[in-house]
């Protein structure tokens, strides 16, 4: 096992280089010898959140072990295009959730284009763009016409036509990373340009187009931070909610009204802060959910029940880690997540004047 690359992973109340060190550590203890990194040892895999704890492992300088991750999801990519929801400690071929999430399908496409940026490996990236190709065509064959994506198909083959605002806010920067990927291999897809500013469109003027889940803090940030809500429109968004998720000095609710604040959603809102310009907000975020880590493994507990004063659940899961790690990677400068969740490098598909005009 390497050393972490720890210098742009430190943060003032957040994280020490040995602290940083520590939680990459944590991540690498549970990944499995094929590649593939579970929540945590004993629990399931979902394709999303093994994407986010291996794109951690790049910002820490992890490069193997991030590429063991995603050639885990190439060997294992079913014949459609997509993943499976859950599978057993990231056990292939023992699932728990045959159904077929397309957001967790799209997210290969920013690990990929993450991973790419931290190493400037062309081989990895001609070797992944099968995949990330194969996973796009999927997702976009569940886009419905007012642009949103079906979130789910059943594993009877029935796709679900209702859409999930954070979903598809995800799946608008996992196409935006697509794209990228295209470009830099000069193999233009400009139904995918018109996709993302279709979904776009929808992200921004539909609300009605999604289910509402006006309850949980992702549908309220993740407009912003897959990269359809910028500028004015963002900062309009996030102060519109800001008191009614966040909790000063303990971190993001994960759902209104329960008194349960969470590290991942935390950590998002964080990322999401800094996309905007805010990094004071976000670096006082990241130092509210201290209370969450567990020093000896440097990993960090879902949530906290403040009325009980009470963790819970009790795991410590290596996307909660993942999530902070990449946001004190974009606060301290590193370049790939910088580049990833900015936004500012990557395509946008139908310009938003046109996507505007498209009802």
């Amino acid at each position: 096992m390497t050393t972490p690359r720890t210098e742009h992973l430190v943060l003032p109340g957040v994280l020490t280089a040995e602290q940083a060190a520590v939680t990459v550590t944590g991540i690498l203890a549970a990944q499995r010898e094929d590649g593939a990194i579970p929540w945590f040892r004993g629990h399931h895999l979902d394709p999303w959140d093994h994407t986010e704890a291996a794109m951690a492992l790049d910002a820490a300088g992890e490069h193997e072990a991030a590429e063991r991750a995603y050639l885990w999801l190439a060997r294992h990519q079913n014949d459609d295009g997509s993943w499976f929801a859950a599978y057993a400690d990231g056990a292939f071929d023992d699932v728990t959730d045959r159904g077929r999430e397309t957001n967790f399908v799209a997210y290969i496409a920013v690990g990929v284009w993450h991973h790419y940026l931290s190493t400037g490996d062309d081989t990895f990236l001609d070797r992944m763009w099968p995949a990330v190709f194969a996973a796009v065509e999927y997702v976009l064959r569940l886009q419905q016409p007012g642009g949103q994506i079906g979130w789910r198909r059943d594993d009877d083959g029935t796709p679900t036509a209702d859409a999930l605002l954070t979903g598809s806010s995800s799946i608008h920067q996992a196409l935006r990373c697509a794209l990228a990927i295209a470009e830099q291999r000069e193999e233009p897809q400009p139904d995918w340009e018109l996709a993302v500013g279709a979904l776009r469109h929808a992200i921004r003027r539909h609300p009605e187009r999604f289910l509402d889940k006006d309850r949980y803090s992702m549908d309220w940030y993740y407009p912003v931070l897959g990269g359809a809500l910028t500028g004015a429109e963002a900062k309009s968004r996030i102060e519109a909610d800001w008191e009614r998720f966040v909790v000063p000095g303990l971190g993001v609710r994960c759902v209104v009204p329960n008194p349960w604040v969470t590290g991942g959603e935390s950590a998002e809102l964080a990322l999401a802060l800094w996309a905007m310009g805010e990094s004071d907000r976000a670096l006082e975020i990241l130092q509210s959910i201290q209370h969450l880590r567990d020093e000896e493994s440097g990993l960090y507990w879902t949530g906290f029940v403040f009325e009980d004063e009470a963790i819970w659940p009790r795991e410590l899961t290596t996307w909660t880690a993942g999530s902070l790690l990449l946001a004190v990677a974009a606060l301290g400068g590193h370049e790939a997540t910088c580049a990833v969740f900015s936004g500012e490098l990557l395509p946008t598909g139908l310009s938003g004047l046109e996507a505007d005009c498209c009802a």
